[in-house]
């Protein structure tokens, strides 16, 4: 029976474990395409949950605001016990016995400057959920810009590992060829030092790309153990055809969130002279008090607290030694500063549309030579190593051919990746 027992406990442990391992191997793993690679950092990415939260925060603190204008009711409990003293009155001892009192107060307070308050901590409210889309736009920008930088450089370490095999084979080749007499040593090793370059770069290479990958997890608001696989080909991404319909696009600067979060700025300013003009505003206060007071069943001592009082305070402001007027003149300068600047700020965005603009048509142009050119290069190379191999291109050609390829090959990785950031950096600016 024991040894049943011990055989059922084994069982459901190895279920709990191999359950745990499925369960582990699942969470640190992730296969994303771009979307669900920006979807998953929208959920997961902790500056965008505290720009979540920070809407909350506004919203919560409007309501502050709006409270302080609705009816405030307090209520207290007070006991006072003397310990047996009598107040001596007009000849007369007078006890002072242990009493308790319950009271409640409902009051209600209302200015100009509580309305306008109000309306400053809807405006807040709403450049906090200007904010908090901007911030979805950075962090959906920057996890597509490192999603593509991956397989930018992935591609990178292929045709780096597709030069390298090219280069051992010529060097396998020229080396016999020197063990046989039909080669100068100088010739394997000119290739040799070319192989060593190559392996060289392509290590580099890969230490980028996982620097490139935690920076992707970072972003995912994953640990650095979770192992991450992209599901997207650059080839599906990239789309030439694409980046010319956007430069049909036509600029909006109102959907321009930097635009948009300078605008209600200025609002909020306009409405801090209100604020400041609403200090010559007087302001209303009102109160009703109900108390109710026992003597535990004792003698009622002098009692002094009426059980209903109302009362109502006007304030009005009379003189403040131009302090007041002073506040207003100051928000007003505030105020033509900033639209001032808004001024500034619509002229530089439209500057900027067009050199973004400017930049993808370049980039354009020159991706689409850089990729006819890396062709070119790697069918020279292909032929100048099968005439080497046939004794008819000398190991300077060779030499020279295997340079002009890395050069061709670092120009067109470079070349898709100013078009990838020209593309995405004109999306951004008009909010697409």
């Amino acid at each position: 029976m024991r040894e049943i027992s011990r055989k059922i406990i084994s069982t459901i442990t190895a279920i709990v474990c191999l359950s745990s391992a499925t369960v582990l191997a699942q969470t640190s793993n992730l296969e994303l395409s771009v979307s669900q690679a920006k979807q998953y950092a929208l959920d997961h990415n902790r500056t965008m949950l505290n720009a979540n939260l920070e809407v909350k925060k506004a919203e919560a603190e409007r309501w502050q605001t709006i409270a302080t204008m609705l009816p405030q009711v307090n209520g207290a409990f007070d006991y006072q016990n003397y310990c047996g003293y009598q107040m001596a009155l007009m000849g007369y001892n007078v006890p002072m016995n242990p009493s308790g009192s319950l009271g409640f107060t409902a009051s209600l307070a209302l200015s100009g400057a509580q309305v306008v308050s109000a309306t400053l901590g809807t405006i807040a409210m709403d450049m906090a959920k200007i904010t908090n889309d901007q911030t979805e736009q950075d962090i959906t920008t920057q996890v597509r810009t490192v999603y593509m930088s991956i397989l930018v450089m992935e591609r990178t370490v292929k045709l780096l590992d597709s030069s390298l095999l090219n280069l051992q084979n010529l060097y396998s080749i020229t080396d016999n060829s020197v063990k046989a007499g039909a080669a100068e040593q100088t010739d394997a090793d000119q290739l040799s030092i070319q192989v060593s370059t190559m392996r060289n770069s392509i290590n580099s290479s890969k230490r980028s790309l996982e620097m490139l990958y935690n920076s992707l997890r970072l972003q995912l608001g994953v640990g650095v153990d979770v192992d991450i696989k992209l599901t997207d080909d650059i080839d599906k991404i990239l789309n030439p055809n694409e980046a010319e319909k956007l430069l049909e696009h036509r600029f909006d600067i109102t959907k321009n969130f930097d635009y948009q979060l300078l605008q209600k700025n200025s609002l909020l300013t306009k409405r801090q002279i209100t604020l400041s003009a609403m200090e010559y505003v007087p302001s209303l206060s009102v109160f009703y008090q109900y108390s109710y007071k026992t003597y535990f069943g004792k003698a009622e001592g002098m009692n002094m607290t009426p059980p209903n009082m109302v009362g109502l305070t006007l304030s009005v402001p009379i003189w403040s030694s131009g302090a007041k007027a002073n506040k207003v003149i100051a928000s007003k300068l505030a105020y033509m500063s900033l639209e001032n600047t808004v001024a500034q700020t619509e002229d530089a965005l439209r500057i900027q549309d067009k050199q973004l603009r400017y930049n993808l048509t370049s980039a354009l142009e020159d991706y689409e030579n850089q990729r006819a050119n890396i062709d070119v290069s790697k069918r020279v190379f292909e032929s100048i190593g099968r005439k080497y191999e046939y004794g008819t291109a000398s190991s300077l050609d060779l030499t020279t051919a295997s340079t002009n390829l890395l050069t061709a090959q670092s120009n067109y990785i470079q070349a898709l990746m100013t078009l990838l950031n020209a593309q995405i950096e004109l999306e951004k600016l008009l909010n697409l």
